[in-house]
């Protein structure tokens, strides 16, 4: 293999373009084993998300403590109203699914005894039921016994629309019954290919019955243990403060053998990317720092003779400028950006398809992103089997400018646009961090260039992505026009990911603004393909029918895609995480450890 393409495809490598797998099987191809291939990608300097360990601890504890920096810190402990990552990182510390899914996108039994498969009898051949079974023995951290009914009242605590879980859609159009004290059984109303949801993952934790059964319904709000957690995890809840420090001890009998191997566990909130990832790769104040949305060039500085490293694992997340489809600044019965209203500029689709134009992604991967993006035009952009090869994005002023001629605006003595009187102004909104500040400002340059006039609004992360129902400035009550952050997809099948613009979740002031279609965006072709894919149970109708829904949410540019973002935290050198792209980064937080 001559030299110039090898360092090609490094480069590929580092930028996404290619996975490590992907890589090694085409070095196996002109002889050269699976190790010599990982050892190129790290002299090329590829460092990637661990596996767990082939060689784990031997005994529980004696790891001492776990520093991990969250810089947008947790706001409450509670699974089913985790409407960011962070809130749903925190709840996993103390709170186990079924199930996850590992570094490799395969499900990984956490409280279950064993994945359901038709094999063991699990999961039957009508696709309508899976059966899953408890592992005997397991404790809630305060000693009672985890059971069949604390499933099945989480189904009945998550389907009850008065509950107002962010988690309703995961345990909508399905029943769970007990079949014994260590077993249940979910019957889906429909065929379901995809059964590996409910339970699963990060709206899979579950919760205990006895402490939340008086709290079911409109009294979710008020249950103490929303923020003091009694889980089936590795630690232990000590101490939380809410947007800053989440505090935890070993379980001493935590349910897996030689688990945990840390002694405690901190997770501190607050500040910002730049100084997280200088905590670790710097300094080595901590062990782990979440989400390094920092410039690359930043991380490279800092990578150099410090004390970590950055980690990257390829999964399907996006960032993504997201359109109201409806009138932030009119309300009706009490109720902004309401169903019942029409966005005055963006409904027009000529505008909208103007805005997906100014969009100057190459410069946001150079100048921002570099390893950790790669420019798309898809929301959906994994597995690959799921990733439309049907849309293509272009950067042109010039034609951004003639669709806003063609839709009638004008240019105006001030070079801002009008029309009917009105100017073509519109607020775009996102989160404070660097790299987000940065990518408003190279969009804002290039809608001056075509006559529209951009204010920018930058909200603190912790209320940005807060489920408080009081604050006017969280992404998904969308008071303003665009705005801009990314949703992670924490499970490899895109169900979950595309459900959340279904029609039947918009966000509203009836369900609390939970509803994760925020863009109130309502499509019948996009409904209806939707509940085709999740009965569909042939593979290749199943992906084209998901295929069609990302090109319909392109074409009536409900989302202006930005960068498919790999997944970047920064590590100390001698800790060895598990991290997934395809899952929470505290999803196998019992698997990790430190070298040395």
């Amino acid at each position: 293999m001559l030299d110039k393409e090898l360092r090609s495809m490094i480069g590929d490598v580092k930028d996404g373009r290619m996975d490590r797998r992907a890589f090694i099987q085409r070095l196996a191809a002109v002889g050269l084993t699976a190790p010599m291939a990982n050892q190129i990608l790290a002299i090329g300097g590829v460092a990637m998300a661990q596996s767990p360990n082939p060689y784990p601890p031997t005994k529980r504890g004696g790891g001492g403590p776990l520093k991990l920096l969250w810089w947008q810190g947790p706001t409450l402990l509670n699974p089913h109203f985790a409407t960011g990552t962070k809130d749903q990182d925190g709840s996993r510390v103390f709170y186990e699914p079924l199930a996850s899914w590992d570094v490799n996108g395969h499900l990984n039994p956490i409280l279950a005894a064993e994945i359901p498969s038709i094999q063991n009898g699990g999961l039957s051949a009508d696709a309508k039921s899976v059966v899953w079974k408890l592992k005997p023995g397991v404790k809630w951290h305060d000693g009672k016994p985890v059971t069949a009914d604390d499933l099945v009242f989480n189904w009945e605590y998550a389907s009850d629309p008065a509950t107002a879980c962010v988690s309703i859609s995961t345990y909508s159009g399905l029943t769970v019954e007990k079949v014994d004290d260590l077993t249940i059984r979910i019957k889906f109303n429909d065929p379901t290919p995809f059964w590996a949801n409910a339970f699963v993952g990060a709206y899979g934790c579950i919760i205990p019955k006895h402490l939340f059964a008086e709290y079911k319904g409109g009294k979710s709000r008020e249950a103490p243990n929303n923020l003091k957690p009694v889980g089936t995890g590795p630690y232990k809840f000590v101490e939380f403060k809410p947007g800053d420090l989440v505090r935890g001890e070993i379980n001493p009998d935590y349910h897996m053998a030689n688990r945990p191997f840390f002694d405690s566990i901190e997770m501190k909130g607050g500040g910002d990317a730049v100084s997280a990832a200088r905590a670790v790769i710097q300094t080595g104040e901590y062990d782990f720092a979440w989400n390094m949305q920092v410039e690359d060039e930043v991380l490279l500085r800092l990578e150099k003779g410090g004390k970590g490293k950055t980690l990257y694992a390829v999964g399907g997340d996006i960032e993504f400028i997201a359109v109201n489809f409806t009138d932030p600044n009119t309300e009706v019965d009490g109720e902004r950006s309401s169903l019942k209203t029409k966005h005055p500029i963006l409904s027009d689709p000529k505008v909208r398809q103007a805005l997906a134009l100014l969009v100057d992604r190459d410069s946001v991967k150079k100048a921002i992103y570099g390893r950790a993006g790669r420019a798309t035009a898809n929301y959906l952009n994994g597995p690959e089997e799921f990733v439309s090869k049907n849309t293509k994005w272009e950067f042109s002023v010039e034609k951004a400018s003639a669709l806003l001629e063609e839709a009638g605006w004008k240019a105006g003595a001030d070079g801002v646009r009008e029309k009917d009187g009105k100017k073509l102004k519109l607020l775009f909104q996102t989160s404070i961090n660097g790299p987000r500040q940065k990518t408003q400002a190279i969009i804002k340059q290039a809608c001056q260039k075509a006559g529209i006039d951009v204010e920018l609004k930058s909200v603190v992360a912790s209320v940005f992505f807060s489920s408080d129902v009081a604050n006017p400035d969280t992404y998904s009550k969308f008071f303003a026009d665009i705005e801009m952050f990314q949703i992670p997809m924490t499970q490899p099948d895109p169900a979950l990911h595309m459900r959340r613009y279904h029609s039947r979740n918009v966000a509203t002031k009836e369900n609390k603004w939970q509803g994760p279609n925020f863009p109130r965006w309502i499509n019948k072709d996009f409904d209806a393909a939707i509940d085709a894919a999740e009965t569909e149970t042939d593979p290749v109708n199943r992906a084209g029918l998901y295929i069609k829904c990302n090109d319909l949410m392109w074409q009536d540019t409900v989302f202006i895609p930005v960068m498919h973002r790999l997944a970047v935290e920064a590590s100390a050198n001698s800790l060895r995480p598990a991290l997934s792209g395809w899952a929470n980064q505290t999803d196998n937080l019992q698997d990790w450890y430190r070298e040395g």
